[in-house]
């Protein structure tokens, strides 16, 4: 960024006028600073480090993209736009990005001064072409190491490794799974932390400093759940740390493990982390190893029948509560009598004694197996 900012800087300098760098995309990359009046779209885009669409739009009218020299665009006194003077930053033939000087028409294109202009708007374009295959390709490793066969993962850590990637520079990593995946990312996303679409979600490979601190990830995952009015609960799963990339696919499963584990328990989300599932991790792994739910735990099958909803509820919560009777009865809004009744129930319909630590294990984990099983993978489904 040193680099853009001393090169918009020296256009500034050259031609006494304000001066942004944005890249094709009207992302601003760049800005000199100057004592004249910014105008809106200026502003804007300084504020919000993009222009909008239709500004976009507007701009694109005049022929900037096909122009290979300066290209003057009009003042719109009513909408406060002043005059500027457009030279594209090419690479190869091809435009990256352009250079604006918000000079009100006093610079013509012909200055000789342009000479120089148009020599670092090329810098500018070489720069930005680099910049840009390196974000294209560090997402194409990413979902090699996702998907890809053995060879493809070896090959993608070794373009990650020369990119010189922090995700092959950090101590760990850790992949971040979003489902359903987030329309709109623009600004969200660390420049580098790759992303990957897929059907399901969104999956992102975080580089983490320290294999114990999640916290960058977990961040970024806030950062990207919006829900949109009508959709499915948006959540995001954080999967272990890893200190070798090939184990990144590893990390991907027990995100999405994560996030379908948020599903069947919602205390768990919005963002939940493989580290904290408790029993969740231990028995993640075998429901997932088809694709249709396992059959129930035999002592369960009794406590699944619709009408039994409140015996499978009371359990659960008994359970979850540590076999405490007050704090159970008190989560459940029911007299102890009435705990103690559906308790007894319970065992009579199991043939398990609650007074038994292997087997409350036993129907704990047939509780949660059970809810992790019937939890939707993909949200559409739920």
């Amino acid at each position: 960024m040193s680099d853009y900012q001393g090169l918009v800087d020296e256009v500034s300098a050259l031609l006494q006028a304000p001066v942004t760098l944005e890249d094709r995309e009207f992302t601003l990359i760049a800005f000199s600073s100057h004592d004249d009046d910014l105008d809106p779209v200026r502003t804007r885009s300084i504020l919000r480090r993009r222009s909008s669409p239709a500004v976009r739009a507007w701009f694109e009218s005049f022929g900037i993209a096909r122009a290979t020299g300066p290209t003057r665009t009009p003042a719109d006194p009513a909408a406060g736009v002043r005059a500027r003077l457009c030279v594209p930053a090419r690479h190869e033939g091809a435009v990256y990005g352009y250079l604006w000087l918000l000079d009100d028409g006093t610079v013509d294109p012909g200055d000789p001064r342009m000479t120089r202009v148009m020599a670092l708007a090329t810098r500018a374009g070489g720069l930005l072409a680099a910049d840009t295959w390196q974000r294209e390709a560090a997402p194409r490793a990413f979902a090699a190491l996702l998907s890809g066969s053995a060879t493809d993962r070896a090959e993608a850590a070794r373009t990650l490794g020369e990119l010189r990637h922090p995700a092959a520079a950090s101590a760990s990593v850790t992949v971040v799974w979003v489902s359903p995946a987030p329309p709109f990312t623009a600004g969200r996303i660390p420049h580098d932390v790759p992303a990957h679409r897929s059907p399901g979600g969104l999956a992102l490979l975080v580089p983490l400093p320290d294999a114990a601190d999640t916290a960058a990830a977990r961040a970024i995952a806030t950062g990207l759940l919006e829900p949109a009015a009508g959709s499915p609960r948006t959540l995001a799963g954080v999967g272990g740390a890893k200190t070798d990339l090939s184990d990144v696919p590893r990390s991907w499963r027990e995100a999405r493990l994560a996030v379908r584990a948020a599903r069947a328990e919602p205390r768990l989300g919005p963002v939940a982390c493989w580290d904290e599932l408790g029993a969740y991790r231990l028995i993640a792994a075998p429901p997932m190893a088809t694709p249709a739910a396992p059959p129930a735990d035999p002592a369960l099958v009794p406590l699944l029948d619709p009408a039994r909803a409140d015996l499978l509820h009371t359990a659960e919560t008994y359970l979850d509560q540590a076999g405490h009777a007050q704090r159970t009865a008190e989560a459940l809004s029911v007299h102890r009598q009435t705990l103690y009744y559906r308790l007894s129930r319970i065992k009579a319909l199991t043939g398990l004694d609650l007074d038994s630590g292997a087997d409350r294990l036993l129907l704990h984990l047939a509780i949660k197996t059970f809810r992790l099983a019937t939890a939707p993978d993909d949200p559409a489904n739920d």
